[in-house]
């Protein structure tokens, strides 16, 4: 890890909805093949180990399924889902979330967070004014990037998500400090 970094598990910029105690490690890309093979698409550091965090759910809860990996696929993993036996079905599930129950996954070090649990703090300065709420994590190959939402301005902060600009998280308080750039 670079001076400076910050460590972040990957997962995607949504959050669990309230109540509930999911994670989303993955999302449905497509049919592959023509006897309900999907490609799946995994938000896992390591990929492959989605399956063993079935049963996955969608996102409101309404399905769930058991993950049997078949072979790696251009953009992903391809995959069997329990009840899901031709590619018409297949493709009626593209764009589907999986969500994992929370205990299924690992413990992180101190340093290193899920995205959901990032999504929905508040966001301070170091004096404690307040600059918005994370809205969403993006990494387009750099590093992580916090996207902080506050009504009534016209466009996101976006901030690195490194120590020198996020020095502290706090979960159990539901907030983070943040000190912008100056060009911020």
């Amino acid at each position: 890890m670079a001076e400076g970094e910050r460590v972040q598990s990957q997962g995607p910029g949504t959050a669990p909805q309230p109540g509930q105690d999911r994670v989303c490690v993955g999302a449905i890309a497509g049919a592959f093949g023509v006897q309900g093979e999907v490609r799946l698409k995994s938000f896992c550091a390591e990929p492959e180990a989605i399956a063993a965090y079935a049963p996955l759910y969608t996102e409101d809860g309404s399905r769930s399924f058991t993950v049997r990996l078949t072979r790696p696929v251009t953009g992903g993993l391809g995959a069997r889902l329990s009840g899901v036996a031709s590619k018409e079905q297949a493709d009626a599930l593209k764009g589907v979330t999986l969500w994992a129950e929370r205990d299924r996954l690992p413990s992180l070090p101190d340093d290193e967070f899920y995205h959901a649990d990032l999504i929905g703090l508040q966001v301070l300065d170091p004096g404690g004014a307040v600059l918005g709420t994370v809205r969403a994590i993006h990494n387009h190959g750099a590093g992580d990037i916090i996207e902080v939402f506050a009504p009534g301005q016209r466009s996101a902060l976006l901030l690195p998500f490194t120590r020198a600009v996020v020095p502290t998280v706090d979960l159990t308080a539901r907030r983070l400090i943040a000190d912008p750039p100056e060009d911020a």
